[in-house]
């Protein structure tokens, strides 16, 4: 194998990196950010596509965000694969603080009162258990609603920074591919900065 370890890691080294990578646990992010940025398509279909995941991984719809994302970013002329890698937003790190906080919002929005305190884990504990007639009102109806509010303030938000970022992206690496060529950096599209790249 082309990238073995030269020597062998112990179970005690494979435990602490189980819960501490040795590379840190913004290492999957970065990867994810760079692989989005370097797609191929216009700014707008990847910000789209990255719109669509990021709205489908604040729903309640566990298992099917990346179906839910690909329809989405179909709908909007979005890049499915930025759609797809966008719905990595719901992991499991992330899904408790998400049901959560769209359960709190939904029933702020709805003016419901749960009428005992409600953890992540009894809201997992409830959608496991309960019957959809069951969990209809008390829990799906407010997460729904509230997905529907912090799913469209977060998509938005994703929108517009993916579509700068790709766009500051593109024109960097179009200016080092000219730099590379040997050509003027003073190239007439990126004087007058063209909206294009």
């Amino acid at each position: 194998m082309l990238f073995r370890r030269r020597k062998k890691a112990g179970w005690l080294d494979r435990l602490r990196e189980f819960f501490w990578p040795r590379k840190g646990f913004t290492r999957p992010a970065r990867y994810l950010a760079k692989r989005i940025l370097r797609l191929s398509a216009s700014p707008h279909a990847v910000a789209a596509g990255v719109a669509a995941g990021t709205f489908s991984a604040f729903t309640p719809l566990l298992g099917f965000h990346v179906i839910l994302a690909l329809a989405l970013a179909y709908l909007m002329a979005g890049n499915l694969l930025a759609a797809a890698l966008a719905t990595t937003i719901a992991n499991p790190l992330t899904i408790p603080l998400i049901a959560l906080a769209t359960f709190r919002v939904g029933e702020a929005l709805l003016g419901m009162k749960s009428a005992e305190m409600v953890t992540a884990a009894e809201l997992f504990h409830r959608l496991e258990h309960l019957e959809l007639s069951e969990l209809w009102q008390p829990v799906l109806k407010p997460m729904l609603a509230g997905a529907g509010l912090l799913g469209i303030a977060a998509a938005a938000l994703a929108y517009g920074v993916t579509r700068l970022a790709v766009r500051s992206f593109k024109a960097r690496r179009h200016a080092r591919l000219l730099e590379r060529a040997g050509l003027a950096t003073t190239h007439p599209a990126l004087s007058r900065g063209d909206k294009s790249l």
